[in-house]
C-alpha cells in the first residue's frame, strides 16, 4: 500500500453514529471509520481471516478497556487503537491516523514500512 502524508477528508462527524463503523475509499483503500465513547478510529476495511471487505460492519464493543471490533463473518476480535487481533496470535489490519477537524473527520493512511 501507498500511504499518503496528506490528510482527506471523509464525512462530517455527526454522520458518525456512536458504536457503528462506516466503510470509506481513502486515497484507492477501503477504510472502517468508528465512533466510539474512546474516539475516532481507522482500520482497513479487509478482514484478513475471510478475505472480505467487512469490518466496517463488525460488532463494535470492548474487551476490558481496549476498544474493538469483531468480523461480521468469523467474529475475530480487532483492537481498534492497534489493529492487533485478539484471538488469532500475529493477525493484524492496518490502523490508520483519524482527526476531526472543525467537525469534518480526517483520515491520514499509514505509511507503509
Amino acid at each position: 500500500m501507498n500511504g499518503t502524508l496528506t490528510w482527506t477528508p471523509v464525512c462530517r462527524l455527526d454522520r458518525l453514529e456512536p458504536d457503528r463503523g462506516v466503510a470509506a475509499l481513502v486515497d484507492g483503500v477501503q477504510v472502517a471509520l468508528f465512533r466510539t465513547a474512546d474516539g475516532l478510529f481507522a482500520i482497513d476495511n479487509h478482514d484478513p481471516v475471510s478475505g472480505a471487505y467487512v469490518l466496517s460492519r463488525g460488532i463494535v464493543g470492548s474487551r476490558g478497556d481496549v476498544p474493538t471490533v469483531a468480523s461480521p463473518l468469523h467474529k475475530q476480535v480487532y483492537d481498534l487503537r492497534t489493529g492487533r487481533c485478539l484471538d488469532l496470535p500475529g493477525v493484524s489490519v492496518t490502523r490508520h491516523a483519524v482527526r476531526c477537524r472543525d467537525g469534518l473527520v480526517e483520515v491520514r493512511l499509514r505509511q507503509e514500512d
